[in-house]
């Protein structure tokens, strides 16, 4: 762990800081829940570094694999050797262990982590036939998108009893233009006509968007307005495009965007 690592930016939006230091003093394992791109993985980020502790980041995936992140065999010359993956680094090191989109990994795959969410907090690792203990400090924190996600696939109950749940969502627009400014480097007038899009834009869930508009995206609308990009192209680049491919949605998007920057 880089000890002089700078603070990441975090604009806290109740008591979610509060409720994960209890959880990491008390060895509980947290569940973030919230849409695409509404902080989540920053919030992972900020509390890593305000508990001093280093972090594991593991991207889930179909592919995913209990020897992806447990570690494997390898063949080196003339000799075997055992390669630690992320999840057993974590554990041996104290980190906290970061698993995003948690349901994306296949479910043989995510029952590796129940022993370690529990009284025992071990990981065993059958190949070399160790139980390791988790050292001081270890946590283990998952995400995941309850809205999107639910409609394909999601955690089993079995599962989600391990975890302590602490929900998110996109920030109250007075937040969110200053995190929006901030972040993208823009100015507040900017800031706010993009938060009001947003807005605009989230309110056509009920007519087929499959995802809204995330704080993430306007950051990287912000970053292009204040790079000098026209900002009725940098919304429909950087924000619209990536929503959706429907004709009908598009042409309301756009609509909506004009409507915002005249």
């Amino acid at each position: 762990m880089d000890a002089a690592r700078s603070e990441p930016y975090y604009l806290p939006a109740g008591d979610e800081v509060a409720l994960f230091e209890q959880c990491h003093r008390r060895q509980l394992a947290v569940m973030l829940k919230g849409p695409t791109g509404c902080g989540k993985t920053r919030f992972v980020e900020f509390m890593a570094w305000r508990l001093g502790r280093p972090l594991v980041t593991i991207s889930c995936h179909d592919d995913l694999t209990a020897s992806d992140l447990v570690g494997r065999f390898l063949v080196r010359q003339d000799a075997t050797v055992w390669q630690d993956g992320p999840l057993t680094r974590a554990v041996r090191e104290g980190a906290l262990c970061y698993l995003d989109e948690v349901v994306e990994a296949r479910q043989d795959t995510v029952v590796v982590l129940h022993p370690l969410t529990d009284h025992r907090r071990v990981l065993p690792i059958e190949k070399t036939g160790e139980l390791l203990p988790a050292a001081p400090g270890f946590q283990l924190v998952i995400s995941y998108n309850p809205g999107y996600q639910r409609m394909l696939k999601d955690l089993k109950p079995s599962t989600r009893q391990r975890f302590v749940a602490l929900d998110f969502t996109f920030p109250p627009p007075e937040r969110e233009a200053v995190i929006v400014a901030h972040e993208g480097g823009t100015d507040a007038g900017h800031a706010r006509a993009l938060v009001e899009l947003a807005q605009r834009l989230r309110a056509l869930q009920d007519r087929g968007l499959a995802e809204v508009p995330s704080t993430r995206l306007l950051v990287a609308a912000a970053r292009l307005i204040a790079s000098g990009i026209e900002p009725r192209s940098a919304c429909y680049s950087a924000i619209v495009s990536p929503l959706s491919d429907e004709p009908a949605l598009l042409s309301a998007m756009h609509d909506l965007v004009e409507a915002t920057f005249p």
